[in-house]
């Protein structure tokens, strides 16, 4: 591949030649409502700081804003504040419910999009809509409140605020001239059929790190911001920090007229307004909404002095036209003279161009416009989510000198056995609003297409949640901050190795990577083994595993009469662990022997788990009546099986390594107790795929794998059946047969049910916010992908099935493979009616120039006409769209 500029700058940036990342959309868009801020006696993140709050109080561990960046450590900050003169609030942040307000748990009511991006932030653009009319917070609120669990979540665009192009399109885009020089375009465009005001407040703020009392990493001496020149047409700001140093910003409107007037205050909370407490300074966070909204012109510091700032532009714009204001964030020592002029527009041009050769790069040849359009907006979305995280469990538990003491149980309560974490880096986000903190088998998801266009990046982020600062001593990873010791399936190896092999050429791999993960990822399984397998059977627990509700009661809890569960998908990610660690371990083991021993271990293991799953009592957790693989309930002595279709069935689909002959035979260790395997353990391999070897005239391959051949053959007739899992959108989490036909069962004399619900969940288990009994869901899809190419490659045209079941259409796996990935494609493209399936029946997106060409990538998708749902911006593993694209 030709190197672009961009990649130039991410190779500089990587060689630490020049700090490229220093800047970019690192800025949360909700630190509201988190358990990062919330101090309160019953751990209720959403009640002790709500929304109401945020214009007015500091934050104590992050900072949001409005499409905005700051530094990769959150001390100086930018963002937009905008007003259409009728809104009771400034708009500062991004409004949406509560858990408990939304009908489907928390939700962003916004339109906001992120349009484009490179690696190094070179170059970004955003557009949000500001509707002119007065934002409907109240009815948002009251009507969501009022509908059901079986009702759809009401949006902002339901309440026809819309309608008639009566919004401002507000663009904000973001070129670098230098690592430490920032310009910022911002273009406001009417598209309504009258001329309309917007108040634009480009601001700059320091996040607030002297509140607080403590001396922690980060604290020190209070920064400023002052008035700087002033030429007629610009004005300059001036900020000085004492880790950050001296910068610049500047501001002018593109169009001939009167320089903007700037408002300065701190960033710092009024206490008289929420609490009814004196203020310890006269000037505070909401002073710029006070001025603005309120018209209180004694709120903004005549001094011109604070700790937050901003230029407060009146544009009048005409029906259908649109106008810009210029913005440059620049070091002192890189002083521009003029910051404004043709150098200005050049830097764009510039960006915008090298941004395009880039993406050009990374995207294959053979796609159209409109698949590449999506490509380009997904890795858009994948590097606008990253954010500044900063979470110290031990000064969190303990509270800050100067502040009240934290509630006498907080020392026993939420993540108080992680008091080593410490948190204080960029990491890739699920989505910035929604999960404004990172998930950690989210994360795995998101490096594969980050891999692709940011190699560094996506390897420094696995190794991360391995150092000692996030692991924890038992060898346990950090879930999210709800509950740091929930589980998450355990994909994080899998991750590794397959961004090793994504990464580079097979000749150029960074085995350093690869052995550095390797010997944390042995603590960690070790505290999987030791941990979720109860009674050492071999069979594993480990609660929710990420599936929220798709069991009929919560597998994270004690069940109420003392039963225990054995989940299949427990189980299988463990064989899934196990052949990924075999396959790191045989590579390693080509440059150093002591790796054939470990190689060893997890083959044996792997052996032992795959047993166990299909004989262990008699059929494991296989149902031969049935033809699939079961949870298993254990009550009174007996087992039963919790006969539900559902994902958990077909994970055991994703634990498939195939071995090659010749990597064996250069490995005498291994070789040799693989061997003494094969010769005394023959009866292992009447109900798994236990080193099948493949015709030696086409291949020396060897197949490890849950499933034997038959077993492989019955789960793909469900998993192909369009009456069961496959939709026209992708592999559902729980089959269709549900909708007809419900699993309801009593444990603790209570009726647990489940049903086939395609959309948004019907229950409040775990928020009620997703849903696993019907939606397609992007990262369990993919992995069933990789899965099948996996067992093509072994079975290659010798195994053929019908595709759709019934069908008459026979494929070979990989073909089916090519034909699942086609579907998860279509939700994204365009059909022969102008509509893409994700929006669903919002027909703006299909015929409204101006809403027609963007994209969001949600949570995940309705199983039967695929529209999106849950999280709007989840970009992370909904990027692996870009991974499907690229065959």
């Amino acid at each position: 591949m030709n190197e672009t500029r961009e990649s130039l700058r991410l190779a500089e940036d990587a060689e630490r030649k020049a700090n490229w990342k220093r800047w970019g959309p690192y800025l949360s868009e909700r630190q509201w409502g988190t358990v990062r801020e919330d101090y309160s006696a019953d751990g209720s993140p959403w009640r002790y700081f709500p929304h109401d709050h945020a214009r007015s109080r500091a934050y104590r561990w992050g900072e949001d804003g409005l499409l905005g960046i700051c530094d990769r450590e959150c001390r100086l900050c930018f963002a937009l504040a905008l007003w259409n003169g009728r809104d009771p609030i400034l708009k500062e942040r991004l409004f949406g419910l509560s858990g408990d307000e939304g009908n489907h748990g928390e939700d962003c009511k916004e339109c906001y999009y992120y349009l484009d991006a490179t690696p190094t932030h070179s170059y970004m653009r955003a557009l949000y809509k500001y509707p002119q009319a007065e934002f409907p917070y109240a009815r948002l609120v009251d009507e969501n409140r009022r509908r059901s669990k079986a009702e759809p979540e009401f949006e902002l665009a339901d309440t026809g605020i819309f309608d008639d192009g009566r919004y401002f399109d507000v663009f904000v885009e973001y070129a670098k001239a230098s690592p430490d020089d920032v310009l910022i375009r911002i273009t406001a465009a009417n598209r309504g059929p009258e001329a309309a005001v917007l108040h634009l407040l480009p601001t700059l703020w320091f996040r607030d790190t002297w509140s607080w009392g403590g001396n922690d990493e980060g604290s020190g001496p209070k920064p400023v911001i002052t008035h700087g020149d002033s030429d007629g047409e610009s004005q300059t700001l001036q900020t000085e920090h004492a880790t950050l140093g001296r910068f610049r910003f500047a501001a002018r409107a593109f169009e001939a007229g009167p320089a903007p007037l700037v408002l300065f205050t701190e960033n710092e909370t009024n206490t008289a307004k929420l609490f009814g407490a004196p203020n310890p300074q006269t000037y505070a966070k909401d002073a710029f909404h006070e001025y603005v909204v309120d018209g209180n012109q004694g709120a903004v510091n005549p001094q011109a002095i604070g700790t937050k700032a901003a230029f407060n532009f009146r544009l009048l714009i005409g029906a259908g036209e649109e106008t810009s204001v210029q913005l440059r964030l620049f070091g002192d020592e890189e002083h521009k003279a003029p910051a404004f002029g043709p150098e200005f527009d050049q830097v764009f041009a510039d960006r915008r161009a090298e941004a395009d050769e880039f993406h050009a790069a990374h995207t294959p040849r053979r796609l159209g416009p409109a698949e590449a359009s999506v490509a380009r907006q997904a890795y858009a979305g994948l590097l606008w989510t990253k954010q500044f995280y900063h979470y110290v469990v031990k000064d969190w538990l303990e509270g800050d000198p100067s502040q009240p003491a934290p509630p006498a149980g907080r020392a026993r309560g939420r993540n108080s056995d992680w008091p080593h974490l410490y948190n204080r880096d960029i990491i890739s986000m699920p989505d910035k609003w929604e999960y404004p903190w990172y998930a950690a088998w989210d994360l795995a998801f998101h490096m594969l297409p980050m891999a692709q266009i940011d190699p560094s990046f996506a390897k420094e982020q696995l190794v991360l949640f391995l150092r000692e600062w996030y692991l924890h001593p038992n060898g346990q990873m950090p879930a999210y901050e709800w509950a740091l010791s929930d589980v998450n399936p355990p994909v994080h190896a899998w991750a590794c190795w397959r961004v090793y092999k994504i990464s580079a050429p097979q000749r150029r791999r960074d085995r350093l990577f690869l052995s550095r993960v390797f010997q944390k990822l042995l603590i960690n399984f070790t505290w999987w083994v030791n941990r979720k397998d109860i009674e050492g059977k071999h069979l594993f627990s480990g609660g929710f595993l990420g599936l929220d509700n798709i069991g009929m009661f919560d597998r994270s809890r004690p069940l109420p009469d003392g039963s225990q569960l054995e989940q299949a998908d427990g189980t299988a990610w463990m064989a899934f662990y196990c052949s990924t660690m075999l396959a790191m371990a045989l590579e390693l083991a080509r440059e150093n022997p002591a790796y054939e021993d470990v190689a060893s271990k997890f083959f044996e293991h792997f052996v032992a788990i795959a047993d166990a799953m299909n004989t262990l009592g008699g059929t494991g957790l296989w149902d031969e009546q049935d033809g699939f693989y079961y949870d298993h309930l254990h009550a009174d002595g007996r087992a039963i099986p919790a006969r539900i279709r559902s994902m958990v069935g077909l994970i055991p689909l994703f634990a498939v390594e195939v071995l090659e002959d010749g990597v064996i035979e250069r490995l005498p260790g291994f070789r040799k107790r693989l061997q003494w395997f094969l010769e005394h353990r023959q009866d292992l391999a009447q109900h798994i795929s236990y080193m099948q070897a493949a015709n030696e005239s086409v291949h020396g391959h060897r197949l490890l794998a849950i499933p034997s051949r038959p077993r492989l053959e019955r789960v793909l007739r469900y998993l192909l059946d369009e009456n069961e899992f496959l939709s026209p959108y992708g592999i559902r989490s729980l089959s269709r047969f549900h909708r007809e036909h419900p699993n309801i069962c009593e444990i603790g004399g209570q009726e647990n049910r489940v049903a086939y619900v395609p959309g948004d969940s019907d229950s409040a288990m775990f928020g009620g916010n997703s849903n696993w009994r019907g939606p397609v869901w992007f990262p369990v899809n993919y992995l069933l992908i990789e899965a099948l190419e996996r067992y093509h490659h072994f079975y290659g045209d010798s195994l053929r099935v019908e595709c759709p079941t019934g069908s008459g259409r026979w494929m070979n796996l990989d073909e089916v493979a090519r034909e699942l990935g086609a579907r998860l494609k279509r939700i994204f493209l365009r059909g022969s009616d102008g509509r893409r399936p994700c929006h669903g029946a919002d027909l703006r997106y299909a015929i409204d120039p101006h809403w027609r060409d963007l994209l969001l990538f949600h949570e995940y998708f309705h199983g039967d006409d695929g529209h999106g749902l849950g999280a709007s911006h989840q970009t992370g593993w909904t990027a692996l769209v870009t991974r499907l694209l690229q065959f």
